[in-house]
């Protein structure tokens, strides 16, 4: 694939609405798939044309958590007129009480542990080790759009600063913001993958060894040591999802088919894909039966038309200056 011709040839607004949008669509295709095997998605649709099939409590269409949390970053992002911590965290705790149907249990653990924002994660990280879910790029569409004109060093500060409110691991930390900077460089009408290098130069120097080998041109899922749960194979799976193909929906198809937590690895290669081919490129299929349960908020649902909307928000706000030295919460 070349990423770059694709975008050149797709104007920024619909790059901004196709990296939400492609990674709620993302979510919601690979929802019926959690879990489930390598090979799952061609098993289910054998000549490739898949739709929003539905399954495993998830009704055709419907988004997860994943996208949940994404939402409530923007909107906290956009009512608050940049990067407010404690009212993200406290959006994030109301939606958690409010019952989702799915909630990672580490996510979970922080948001309902009755510790302040700037401890929560921090605690968890101290008492289990272990820290590095994808849980903090599942919801990062959202947030890389609304920093991306601050540029690499901003945006990259921001991810770190949101990862960190329910993951007290750098690990997870890193691998947002690199998720942030190439959504950034999409946005651009820039390659991500050939953005990469550059990205792993504004990675910690604890973690980028470990970066640069998941995010290396030649790596692929079959070569994950974890399950792509974990930060690592997530993101490593999505840019070799997105360099194997040609196209937004042949992305999600490979992405879906390597199995495990599908939702959240489609996401993210969703919120690439879309960022690079543009909202036209997803399929009515996918993007009509699309909705949003907010739990916690009453009974609002999002679908397509409002998340466009959300997204060209989150693009024409200014937000504040975002500080440059962050070490942790």
């Amino acid at each position: 694939m070349n990423p770059t011709s694709a975008a050149g040839r797709v104007d920024r607004p619909d790059r901004v609405a196709g990296a939400v949008v492609g990674s709620a669509v993302g979510d919601a295709l690979g929802a019926p798939f959690e879990f489930g095997p390598a090979g799952v998605y061609t098993a289910r649709f054998p000549g490739g044309v898949g739709t929003m099939c539905g399954g495993g409590g998830w009704d055709p269409g419907e988004a997860t958590d994943d996208t949940q949390m994404a939402v409530l970053v923007a909107e906290s992002l956009l009512e608050r007129g940049g990067l407010d911590l404690p009212d993200m965290f406290g959006r994030f705790r109301r939606w958690a009480a409010g019952g989702p149907k799915d909630i990672g249990l580490q996510t979970e653990d922080v948001l309902t542990s009755g510790e302040e924002w700037d401890l929560a994660a921090a605690l968890h990280f101290q008492v289990n080790g272990r820290a590095a879910g994808n849980g903090s790029l599942m919801r990062a569409a959202t947030s890389a759009v609304y920093f991306a004109a601050r540029g690499r060093t901003a945006t990259m500060d921001a991810a770190r600063r949101i990862a960190a409110l329910t993951h007290g691991d750098r690990a997870a930390w890193e691998g947002t913001a690199v998720l942030h900077e190439l959504i950034r460089v999409a946005l651009d009408g820039g390659d991500p993958l050939s953005a990469v290098p550059d990205a792993l130069a504004g990675v910690h120097e604890d973690h980028r060894e470990r970066w640069a080998g998941v995010l290396a041109p030649g790596w692929h899922p079959e070569a994950a040591t974890e399950f792509n749960g974990a930060v690592w194979p997530c993101l490593g799976t999505a840019l070799w999802a997105l360099r194997t193909t040609d196209s937004y929906e042949n992305a999600l198809a490979a992405a879906v088919d390597v199995g495990g937590d599908t939702d959240t690895v489609a996401a993210v290669t969703g919120a690439l894909a879309g960022a690079v081919y543009g909202f036209g490129a997803i399929p009515a299929r996918w993007t009509e039966p699309l909705h949003v349960p907010l739990p916690g908020y009453g009974d609002r649902v999002l679908r397509t038309p409002g998340l466009v909307d959300l997204a060209r928000r989150l693009d024409g706000a200014s937000p504040r200056a975002v500080p440059t030295d962050f070490r942790g919460p």
